[in-house]
């Protein structure tokens, strides 16, 4: 499910129109470090691992939106970053991608 939730993440940021290529590779690259990264917490945490994505989804869905929605960019940005509290010490490396991703696509500019 993981791998298949990123994907989509994957594809709609390849495609989006409102997001420059600079961005567009930046994004990319710490999906794919998120990739790993999720996929390593999956063994021990599962559920975690497929709300990280899940809002990994939703936050890339709002911040490339036609029409954006700042509120609710915002929102689901939130739910990204909060959905790795409690992993600082035993993850870190899986919190600054999720706060990479989060800052990226809250400066996209839209």
């Amino acid at each position: 499910m993981i791998e298949k939730t990123i994907s989509e993440i994957e594809a709609r940021i390849s495609t989006a129109e409102s997001v420059s290529l600079t961005h567009k590779q930046e994004l990319l690259q710490l999906l794919g470090t998120l990739k790993t990264e999720v996929a390593a917490l999956s063994q021990t945490h599962s559920e975690q691992a497929d709300s990280i994505a899940g809002f990994a989804k939703i936050s890339t869905h709002e911040a490339t939106r036609a029409e954006p929605n700042p509120q609710l960019r915002e929102i689901s940005a939130q739910g990204l970053r909060s959905s790795v509290d409690g992993f600082e010490q035993s993850h870190p490396q899986l919190v600054q991608i999720v706060n990479s991703i989060s800052n990226t696509l809250a400066n996209l500019g839209i």
